[in-house]
């Protein structure tokens, strides 16, 4: 059994992400297509466009085999969690495995030069990242400076500018400190750019679809997407931040200090300007600094929202999780039941399933149910966690 991962968003899925698709079933042929998804949550701090069972059927229309939920608590982590959290559920499996990305710049061999010198954390490395972190730079940014001074000539810094080049980075510093066996394969990513929010041709980036919603333009994006995309995209973004400002009001300081990113009296500086904002948004903006990007504010209050903090995040990354299934293809159906004899995590993909789950386990779904219902909410629908799509 041959299967190539992916580890998508797909907030929305767009013919960027088709060409993917068609890319891991014309090149790479393998037995099994497996996507890695986010949830209703992620990666930037927000809620996503459409329900995760409406991404996941998406993309199993459009060429997946199974979608897999990448759990809450690594969905909606900084780069270097993220990558950890897919690459863990990747590692479950025994059977020959890659995984396939996109990237700016296709070059296996600089994406791994740059993550080995990336991981050689030396005495000397710790010292210049400390000085880069006082100068009030982001955290990956500070690691990013600190190698480049210290192994000039290992580090390709052209390399980590871009969002998808260091996730790409993040996947291979991941499967090379794991001692994974999995491939890497890394494709040119076609067309705009990650945080590209311009519209042209019938290739855009999902940055530029949300903003056509957004702005009330949701038709400029039609030949962006594919049919069945389009049918289920909103007309207006939804947005969780009534949950999250509510949140933040009854949150204790202490409780704050402990999610990830927090740090440095962040806490007490939301705390400071929350009364005298009228929204997320507006206290996003007061917030703000070099080092405290608006996305690295998003992901905090988040993780406030959700009750998620960086201890329970590293107690998840070192212990035996789950595969919680989203959508399969109706003729591959059966390779559910086989998944066992290639991975020893559990599969969920009923409620007695998931009742078999324990410890850090069990606690690490309770956080995808409290997402799952955040975003009925939201959503106004009903969905629930121990769901599966068959398409």
């Amino acid at each position: 059994m041959k299967i190539c991962f992916a580890v998508c968003e797909y907030n929305p899925f767009h013919n960027g992400h088709l060409k993917h698709l068609r890319y891991i079933k014309e090149q790479v042929n393998p037995d099994l297509t497996m996507i890695l998804m986010s949830g209703d949550f992620t990666q930037r701090g927000e809620i996503a466009v459409t329900d995760k069972y409406s991404r996941a059927v998406h993309a199993v229309k459009a060429g997946a085999d199974v979608v897999i939920e990448l759990p809450t608590v690594f969905a909606t982590a900084p780069a270097e969690i993220f990558a950890k959290g897919a690459v863990k559920l990747v590692n479950s499996f025994s059977c020959e495995k890659v995984l396939c990305f996109g990237t700016e710049s296709a070059e296996k061999e600089r994406l791994l030069s740059t993550a080995k010198a990336l991981l050689s954390e030396t005495k000397e490395f710790k010292k210049v990242y400390r000085e880069e972190l006082k100068k009030g730079v982001t955290p990956i940014r500070a690691k990013v400076n600190a190698a480049t001074a210290v192994m000039p000539d290992e580090i390709d810094e052209e390399l980590l500018k871009s969002p998808n080049n260091i996730l790409a980075v993040e996947y291979a510093k991941a499967v090379l400190a794991s001692g994974s066996k999995t491939g890497l394969i890394p494709i040119i990513r076609e067309g705009a750019g990650y945080n590209d929010e311009s519209i042209g041709g019938d290739i855009c980036s999902a940055a530029a679809v949300r903003k056509a919603i957004k702005d009330g333009q949701k038709k400029k994006i039609k030949k962006c997407v594919p049919d069945f995309v389009y049918e289920d995209l909103p007309d207006v973004l939804p947005s969780a931040d009534d949950f999250i400002f509510y949140s933040l009001l009854r949150a204790e300081r202490a409780d704050m200090r402990k999610i990830t990113d927090c740090g440095e009296g962040l806490e007490n500086r939301i705390k400071a300007l929350l009364k005298n904002s009228s929204s997320v948004e507006e206290l996003k903006e007061k917030i703000k600094t070099k080092r405290y990007t608006a996305t690295r504010l998003s992901r905090v209050l988040l993780s406030n929202m959700l009750g998620i903090s960086s201890r329970f995040v590293s107690d998840c990354l070192k212990s035996r999780l789950y595969l919680k299934v989203l959508a399969v293809k109706k003729e591959k159906a059966g390779v559910l039941s086989a998944m066992s004899s290639y991975s020893d995590y559990p599969v969920i993909a009923r409620k007695n399933d998931a009742a078999k789950l324990s410890g850090v386990a069990a606690k690490c779904f309770k956080k995808d149910i409290f997402a799952n219902d955040v975003a009925n909410y939201v959503f106004k629908k009903l969905t629930n966690e121990y769901d599966m799509k068959t398409v």
